[in-house]
């Protein structure tokens, strides 16, 4: 089975305008299908190649031109730094769970394994997992997590069904979660609902959104003057972050002016509107229907 099929492939490369000679950045690295292509575009240049998950870095080829390490894009400065680059030319995040992640049922991150382990953590050697969200976090903070990261609207009776319920025993799998909040569960709409809930638990998990707002900061110091930086996000929450970031250089609110009422910001958007994918990439890839990639060229 293929390890993953990454989503907007060529818009993605396009939009990084590929300089053959240049410094690029894959900061989650995966099945290596975006690498390869920068790859492909390079000549003398180099790509630096992230993910968290040793497994997914064992898809990296042999390539002197590529430097892949096993890592958070949170510390992609210090990364680049070891490798002696202070600026790049371009950096690329392709923030979804690969369909590797899916498929493989000890992973944790697919409510369809009933026998899977509460895990989801995209780093195997971190330390925090689902279970321990799950079976440890206060019902109020259950609570925000399911209401800040799944926008369930019941999340309330959400966070209290978990805690009545792993007071009779642990929560360990996928199928005793489902069991415990099945009152909350809206009939007809089982998939999208357990999807949004496994979403909350991930990206608490994985310190996600975090990790996102790291990466659009540094890439600000990162980028060479008419870098580029091309993120596909999959859900509201991180789209949000990236339009909002590119559009006025903060993650809420409106631009800042200077005194003269000028606007200063990084980014310039390279599109008005998110690129989304076409419907003959969906029919052939349906884990790309809700991919959404916003580019941003840094300004002066």
């Amino acid at each position: 089975m293929k390890y993953h099929t990454p989503a907007l492939l060529a818009e993605s490369i396009k939009g990084l305008n590929i300089r053959p000679e240049g410094v690029y950045v894959d900061v989650t690295f995966g099945g290596g299908g975006h690498s390869m292509a920068i790859l492909n575009s390079l000549t003398t240049g180099c790509l630096v190649a992230l993910d968290m998950d040793a497994n997914a870095l064992k898809n990296a080829p042999e390539d002197n031109r590529l430097k892949a390490v096993h890592g958070n894009f949170y510390f992609l400065r210090n990364y680049l730094a070891h490798y002696g680059f202070r600026k790049v030319d371009g950096i690329l995040a392709d923030l979804g769970v690969s369909s590797h992640h899916f498929n493989e049922a000890e992973r944790g991150f697919s409510f369809q394994h009933n026998d899977a382990p509460l895990d989801m953590r995209m780093n195997a050697g971190a330390q925090l997992t689902a279970r321990a969200v799950v079976n440890q976090y206060p019902e109020e903070s259950l609570k925000s997590i399911f209401a800040d990261y799944g926008e369930l609207p019941n999340a309330q009776r959400l966070a209290h069904l978990i805690v009545s319920a792993r007071r009779e025993g642990a929560i360990n799998n996928s199928g005793q979660l489902k069991k415990a909040i099945a009152q909350c569960i809206p009939r007809g709409a089982e998939n999208k609902y357990l999807a949004k809930v496994y979403q909350s638990l991930r990206i608490e998990v994985n310190s996600e959104l975090e990790n996102l707002k790291s990466l659009l900061g540094q890439s600000v110091d990162l980028l060479q003057e008419g870098g580029r930086l091309a993120v596909i996000a999959y859900h509201s929450l991180e789209d949000r972050l990236v339009k909002n970031f590119f559009k006025n250089g903060k993650f809420e609110g409106n631009a800042e002016k200077d005194v003269y009422g000028n606007v200063n910001v990084p980014f310039k958007q390279a599109h008005n509107k998110a690129i989304a994918p076409s419907e003959a990439e969906i029919a052939a890839n349906s884990r790309a229907r809700s991919a959404k990639l916003r580019i941003g060229i840094r300004n002066k």
